[in-house]
């Protein structure tokens, strides 16, 4: 947690934010271009259906980067703890996204396997497989990296959904190859294969996702952060009801009974609780609120 003040940081979020967004975004372009196309002169659905995948890529990192832009604007009168929540909905709408893509592949692929289509497979297409399997396994690292590092949902969720695709296209690989071999018509199987597996991610893309809206428990890591940070101070003899209330990434509200010495002077101990609550909005971007609990310092020896 050495680094936390500056993951919560507003500006550097919208920044890595932003940087992997638009990078999303020029790549899944290329992709879908190049799928789209040489899937329609291959007569491809799986190629196609990859594409639109692609094109759902393209819409998630624009949700990525609307949401961390609007969970970055300041708080407001309708708003006084911020808009940091408009984050963890921009990780929810991608996640829902991830779902409509798994659906309509699933249709797709039906209708394909019920009626199946003459496939050509040239070696212009499994390039295009190839390359783009190698891209998305390179997105999927280069999201999960970015996502960790400043604690981002929508950037996680993007990050599986990269790995998702590579996974899809490289089944959408192996059945142009087993087709091209053997002459099987595998398109619409592996179009329905993505599609399942699309769709049990996205399950868990949702739930991961809705969790921190309704109200999670904060992670062992940051409950140990706060708790060592203010036993940290001196004076400081113990600390109970710890309550975290979670308003975005950036917009965490902090209350704790914090024991102290009774026979200190009042406006020592004062001071030493006003630094704490002032420590941690100034380094931590965590609003404290201290309950001063008197005690006697022989009872904790």
């Amino acid at each position: 947690m050495g680094d936390y003040e500056n993951i919560m940081d507003p500006k550097t979020r919208k920044s890595v934010g932003s940087f992997a967004s638009w990078t999303g975004i020029f790549i899944n372009v290329l992709l879908v271009l190049g799928k789209i196309v040489a899937g329609l002169f291959a007569g491809s659905l799986a190629v196609v259906a990859d594409g639109l995948n692609n094109l759902m890529d393209g819409a998630g990192s624009i949700i990525t980067l609307v949401g961390l832009k609007m969970a970055a604007k300041k708080a407001d009168d309708e708003h006084p703890h911020g808009h940091g929540r408009y984050e963890y909905i921009a990780g929810l709408a991608v996640a829902v996204l991830v779902l409509v893509v798994g659906i309509e592949l699933a249709r797709s692929g039906i209708a394909e396997i019920i009626s199946p289509s003459p496939v050509s497979f040239g070696p212009v297409i499994l390039v295009i497989l190839v390359v783009s399997v190698v891209v998305k396994v390179w997105m999927a690292t280069f999201y999960r990296s970015l996502g960790a590092r400043i604690d981002s949902s929508p950037l996680k969720a993007v990050a599986v959904d990269s790995r998702n695709d590579a996974l899809a296209t490289g089944a959408v690989l192996v059945s142009a190859v087993v087709s091209r071999l053997t002459g099987l018509a595998l398109d619409g199987w592996a179009g329905l294969g993505v599609a399942l597996f699309i769709l049990y991610n996205g399950a868990g893309l949702v739930r991961d996702t809705i969790s921190p809206l309704v109200g999670e428990a904060p992670s062992e890591e940051l409950v140990d952060y706060i708790s060592e940070k203010i036993a940290s101070y001196e004076g400081v003899l113990g600390i109970h009801d710890l309550i975290i209330h979670d308003y975005g990434p950036d917009r965490r509200y902090v209350s704790a009974h914090v024991e102290m010495p009774s026979d200190w002077d009042p406006l020592v101990t004062h001071e030493i609780i006003d630094r704490i609550e002032r420590d941690f909005l100034e380094y931590d971007r965590i609003h404290m609120i201290i309950h001063y609990d008197p005690v006697e310092p022989d009872s904790h020896q």
